[in-house]
């Protein structure tokens, strides 16, 4: 910071003769805070330059990139404004700014004035303002700009091409996306990497994983990069695809990739959701760099597996480090006592949160109820509800209604299912748990009402399926699934088997006997 300043001073000291606009932009290059780029940005108006579009462009980008919740975005407005010609450049730059720091709305508003002045719009404005657009899922105005760039012969260009198909992902088009993407003339990383990434988010993993192995056969794209990695290892994760972990994490390996913690984090979660925590563990040991969401992964994986106290272990450690921990971490604490019945702990970790500045939210409520649920203290739930400062959800009543059926209390089944039916309706699942404890009490005619408005409303219910790893991949099958081209053989056989082990256990018994 001294050196910059110092720089400062030499070169934009009033006696110096050689102030051009090369020496302006590689000073702001090296300004890192507001007041460096508050001094250069003093000087280039003293020598003359504010009406420099170089200069000004450079300015307006330094301005928005220095952050802070985007609230220096309007000092790149201001130069900006106060341009008397502005180029592309210019206009790409604001645009930008607004795209990456928000408003969001104010750049598509730029754009539109950009429009109306006359400038030939780039294949580098697309992308900045279809940013903004995903961002503020305006699908409408999206439509009319892809609409804008066909007309400025722009809608094949490989810039332009990448952001309509990351655009109308967040859009939840995903059928749009994969149109454009198979009509691209050409594709590079990124585009592959936008067509994972739009899966994934709108829940498309086996079209992800898919996508994902077609890239790795396209010659003219290489290896998969950093940005591939950090995408697709969701996908696996959730498929909890272990050969396709070890897959990653040999080609890091033999590649020398550096393991970062996005990276690093991706393959803990995928290693934990697999089962396999020490492996999860050597990934968080390798990790240099760890922020607070590797941490996060390695104390979630703990928990789900059953250890908390290595979960606290860690979670010590990450304090001792000097991070602060977030919400998700104590969510991950306060989940994994609640399940291994370590109430004081539970108790002791809820009540800390504040002493790091951790705002509590309805789902660690939700945790401290599912905790005392579980413990038996469902009067004592029923007083922490009351007593919260936040409106309780309904994640909140939802851990009551769970714990009343552990505990078999209809009464307050009833009452935690009523709210339940206001404030989250559409879930089949919590009519299902309320017909299930009047089915446990023997009130059938009770449960029979309950199934009866699953119907009637058309309420449904996820469909649940298991997963079996062959040699051809992963095959999943649901509840009486007839899908396969050989379920009548399938069924048949499954039969004969009964019919088998049937026979076998009257054999026995008759040994016995």
């Amino acid at each position: 910071m001294r050196g910059v300043s110092r720089r400062l001073h030499q070169f934009l000291g009033p006696k110096n003769p050689h102030k051009t606009s090369f020496h302006y932009t590689d000073l702001l290059h090296l300004c890192k805070t507001v007041d460096s780029i508050k001094k250069t940005h003093a000087q280039v108006i003293i020598g003359g330059h504010e009406q420099d579009p170089f200069i000004a462009a450079k300015l307006i980008d330094k301005y928005a990139q220095i952050g802070n919740g985007g609230s220096y975005v309007k000092h790149a407005r201001n130069v900006f404004d106060q341009l008397s010609h502005r180029d592309v450049f210019c206009w790409n730059v604001v645009i930008k700014g607004y795209a990456n720091m928000g408003p969001f709305a104010e750049a598509l508003n730029v754009y539109d004035e950009m429009r109306l002045s006359g400038i030939n719009l780039n294949r580098y404005t697309y992308p900045f303002v279809l940013k903004a657009c995903g961002a503020e899922r305006a699908f409408l105005k999206g439509r009319i700009i892809h609409g804008h760039a066909v007309k400025c012969g722009l809608d094949f260009d490989l810039f332009v091409c990448n952001a309509f198909v990351a655009f109308y992902a967040k859009c939840q088009e995903v059928e749009v996306s994969r149109k454009l993407f198979d009509e691209m003339p050409e594709r590079d990383i990124v585009s592959w990497n936008s067509m994972i990434s739009g899966y994934i988010a709108n829940g498309y993993v086996d079209d992800a994983v898919i996508i994902f192995f077609n890239m790795l056969r396209d010659d003219d794209i290489g290896f998969p990069d950093n940005a591939t990695l950090v995408t697709v290892l969701p996908a696996f994760s959730e498929k909890a695809d272990i050969h396709a972990g070890y897959w990653i994490h040999c080609y890091i390996v033999k590649t020398g990739m550096k393991l970062d913690p996005a990276v690093g984090c991706g393959l803990i979660t995928l290693y934990s959701n697999c089962g396999y925590i020490s492996m999860a563990r050597a990934v968080f040991d390798q990790i240099s760099d760890r922020n607070v969401i590797v941490w996060n992964a390695i104390i979630r994986c703990y928990g789900m597996h059953g250890f908390p106290q290595e979960a606290l272990g860690m979670f010590r450690c990450l304090v001792e480090s000097g991070l602060h921990p977030d919400g998700i971490v104590f969510l991950c604490l306060l989940s994994a006592c609640s399940h291994a019945g370590m109430h004081a702990q539970g108790w002791q970790l809820f009540q800390t949160m504040e002493t790091y500045g951790v705002v509590k939210s309805e789902a660690h409520y939700a945790c401290m109820v599912d905790l005392l649920g579980r413990a038996g203290d469902l009067e004592k739930a029923v007083e922490f509800i009351q007593s919260m400062p936040v409106q309780p959800g309904k994640n909140v009543y939802g851990a009551l209604l769970g714990a009343c059926r552990i505990h078999k209390n209809l009464e307050l089944a009833e009452l935690a299912a009523e709210k339940l039916f206001v404030l989250d309706p559409n879930n089949a699942g919590r009519y299902v748990i309320l017909a299930q404890i009047y089915e446990d009490a023997g009130r059938w005619q009770d449960a029979a009402r309950v199934r009866k408005v699953i119907r009637e409303k058309e309420i449904k219910k996820p469909i649940g399926y298991s997963s079996v790893e062959l040699e051809s991949g992963h095959k999943k099958f649901g509840v009486n699934d007839e899908t396969h081209p050989f379920t009548t053989q399938i069924f048949e056989t499954l039969v004969s088997l009964d019919k088998i082990m049937g026979i076998e256990a009257r054999t026995q018994c008759d040994v016995i006997l």
